[in-house]
């Protein structure tokens, strides 16, 4: 993996937490009263803020889940260890993080715990 390439894929999850967190404001009044309420911040910054119980409410599922996997992969980018299946410990092939910038885990990992949750 190049050196460069970590902060890249960095502005490209803070891109799409943004575009996550503004889709949000967007289709749901109650989020975006929540976002209009809190003090002025980087919009990337509110969901890795301690989310209280009525952002919870007012994000999707799915949402909330991408969001937290997005924070998941920033650490990891500040860490050193993103690239790094959580799993099996080998790195993740660069096309699979450009396509799922928040992988968790290898084609392989990902692909045996499908298996198993079916």
């Amino acid at each position: 993996m190049k050196k460069d390439f970590p902060e890249a894929m960095k502005d490209s999850l803070t891109a799409l937490k943004k575009e996550i967190i503004a889709n949000l404001m967007a289709s749901s009044e109650d989020f975006k009263e929540i976002v209009e309420g809190m003090d002025p911040k980087d919009i990337a910054d509110t969901a890795s803020d301690d989310i209280d119980r009525k952002m919870i409410e007012a994000l999707g599922s799915q949402e909330l889940k991408r969001l937290k996997l997005i924070d998941s992969a920033l650490t990891r980018i500040e860490q050193g260890k993103y690239g790094v299946c959580i799993k099996c410990g080998k790195h993740i092939p660069q096309a699979r993080l450009e396509a799922i910038p928040y992988a968790l885990m290898c084609i392989e990992c990902k692909t045996a715990e499908e298996r198993r949750n079916r």
